[in-house]
């Protein structure tokens, strides 16, 4: 009865974390934006980071780009990507082929600006994360189907020697 009940147990848990872990998953989701006109702006704070997964461009002839100013005890301001071209109609890339993406990740304190480009549309894909408890790596859990081993095994009887009359 006692081995049945931790078995229960036990497998209540693994639900109960693989939850957790969905609902961490959801908790930030991504967010796009297009830029035409207005300039976007991101600010991430001192215990946070940036991750851009796609950033695009659709006409214009110049590229746009992502530029990040530190603002913490490392102060400068860098371009760290640019936009994947669309459509090759215009420009000097005119008749290339589809170029490949990159991502990248960007640690607070920072300024992240994305500058309208003339004549062209900025589509980007971003999620601003925290970064609780600070330090290194995160705890990852990793959940078996199988059978969650018993912690107390079932004792069974031992034959003993029987005393001859």
């Amino acid at each position: 009865m006692y081995v049945f009940s931790m078995k229960i147990a036990a497998r209540c848990l693994i639900a109960v974390v693989m939850l957790a872990a969905a609902s961490f998953a959801l908790a930030h989701p991504f967010k796009s934006k297009i830029i035409t006109t207005t300039p976007l702006m991101i600010t991430v704070g001192d215990e946070a980071f940036l991750r851009i997964k796609k950033f695009s461009q659709e006409g214009g002839t110049d590229r746009g780009v992502v530029s990040v100013t530190l603002t913490g005890e490392n102060g400068g301001t860098a371009n760290v990507l640019t936009a994947i071209r669309t459509d090759f109609s215009t420009g000097s890339n005119s008749g290339n082929f589809p170029e490949i993406g990159n991502q990248v990740i960007i640690a607070g304190p920072a300024q992240v600006t994305v500058a309208p480009v003339s004549g062209a549309t900025l589509f980007i894909t971003f999620r601003k994360e925290g970064n609780e408890g600070g330090g290194g790596g995160g705890i990852f859990v990793f959940a078996s189907p199988t059978p969650a081993p018993t912690i107390f095994p079932i004792a069974t009887p031992t034959p003993t020697a029987t005393p001859t009359p």
